[in-house]
């Protein structure tokens, strides 16, 4: 059940859309002037061709407040003012996955060539020196190897290694956008005092079945609206405890300055197999309560290769549940004047997922239940204890180093 992902620039005459015989639907990328600002998954009978006039109907029907508050913020805006752009160290952190890195450097070049900026690649254990030899066939790309074995190791080698004022984290099975360095700028240039920048990220391909349920559900989106975070946020009772809220750890950047100040990030969340998640919750959520502001971008854009196996899916909402909880254990222990929203957030979020999985019984079901019940089952993982195990795993990898 592929879906076609279509760019559509509706500053341009809108195209007749002929969707081939092997997709069952299409994602439609809305930018205006190169600028993202919306997207349209619709399933369709295969072949088709869908008419100008259609595609108009679409956007009009889904879309005409935003376009409408696109034309009028450019007719308003001001003219940009020149600022000064920090250093930059883009680092990818990667295990075995040489041809995904591969990929992103690829996607990265061109923008490196147009302006100078570190990228970094950070070795995690690997098991042979595949990814080594990818990186060698570039010159302009710095290689690092971590002997210890989980992604916040990786990520704090990055932040050690690191010369740019600014660091920009890129999972590998990521690629970005032509507007991602430019999107980046912007958030920087509206915002010099953030210390930290998230982005959009929207689908590399919708090739399975897994993919598709994915997206239908949200994805990583956090919309197509710029927002910057502050140290309160209205009508939101948990705030900042929900720091999902902010961005997805694929595509995030920081002030390497602050990241060093508040400790960098915490060895015991995202360290693999174990608990794969928590380590960009955390971070975001730290960086709030030091006081500093956080800002999403929609222009700074990847696209992401979604889990392909429905399996692998399951596993991913299981990551999720696990590494919220193991996130609000530790901010429990270690934050006394948040405990009430940390309880609140936990009443919230398992509501929210009963509810969830009661509509995936009783509607359409575009999400299995099978999916719903893996996140439950790893936040009551994650509830009971996974933090505490966590840290004596990373204890006894910190203790083969020593």
């Amino acid at each position: 059940m592929p879906y076609a992902i279509v760019h559509l620039e509706v500053t341009q005459p809108l195209p007749t859309l002929n969707i081939p015989a092997d997709k069952t639907g299409v994602a439609l990328i809305v930018r205006r002037h190169d600028k993202p600002i919306g997207l349209l998954l619709k399933a369709l009978p295969a072949p088709c061709a869908i008419a100008p006039a259609e595609l108009a109907d679409w956007l009009a029907q889904d879309m005409s407040a935003k376009l409408l508050q696109e034309r009028l913020h450019e007719e308003l805006a001001l003219p940009d003012q020149p600022v000064n752009f920090p250093s930059l160290t883009v680092a990818i952190c990667t295990k075995d996955r040489p041809d995904s890195v591969e990929r992103l450097l690829r996607s990265l070049l061109p923008l490196q060539q147009t302006s100078q900026f570190e990228i970094l690649v950070v070795d995690n254990a690997p098991s042979d020196d595949r990814t080594q030899t990818v990186v060698a066939a570039f010159a302009s790309v710095c290689y690092v190897r971590e002997p210890k074995a989980g992604l916040d190791f990786a990520r704090n080698c990055a932040l050690q290694t690191a010369t740019g004022e600014l660091l920009a984290f890129l999972d590998d099975d990521v690629v970005v956008d032509r507007q991602w360095l430019n999107g980046l700028r912007e958030a920087w240039a509206e915002n010099p005092d953030a210390a930290a920048f998230t982005g959009l990220v929207l689908p590399y391909e919708l090739e399975t079945e897994a993919q598709i349920l994915f997206e239908q559900r949200g994805g990583f989106r956090r919309g197509f609206e710029k927002i910057r975070y502050g140290q309160y946020l209205p009508n939101n009772v948990e705030y900042p405890c929900g720091s999902g809220i902010f961005g997805a750890g694929c595509n995030m950047a920081f002030r390497r300055d602050v990241l060093r100040a508040i400790g960098g990030f915490d060895d015991a969340l995202d360290t693999g197999a174990p608990l794969p998640g928590g380590g960009d919750i955390d971070i975001f959520y730290r960086i709030i309560r030091a006081g500093y502001p956080l800002v999403y971008e929609p222009r700074y854009l990847v696209f992401h290769q979604h889990r392909r196996e429905l399996k692998q899916l399951r596993r991913q909402y299981w990551s999720w549940g696990l590494g919220v909880m193991a996130f609000v254990t530790k901010s429990y222990r270690c934050d006394a004047s948040q405990r009430s929203k940390l309880l609140r957030l936990i009443a919230w979020w398992y509501k929210d997922k009963f509810g969830q999985l009661l509509c995936s019984f009783t509607t359409s079901r575009q999400v299995p239940p099978v999916m719903i019940l893996a996140e439950l089952w790893g936040g009551v993982v994650g509830l009971l204890g996974e933090y505490d195990r966590s840290c004596d795993r990373v204890n006894a990898i910190r203790s083969q180093y020593e």
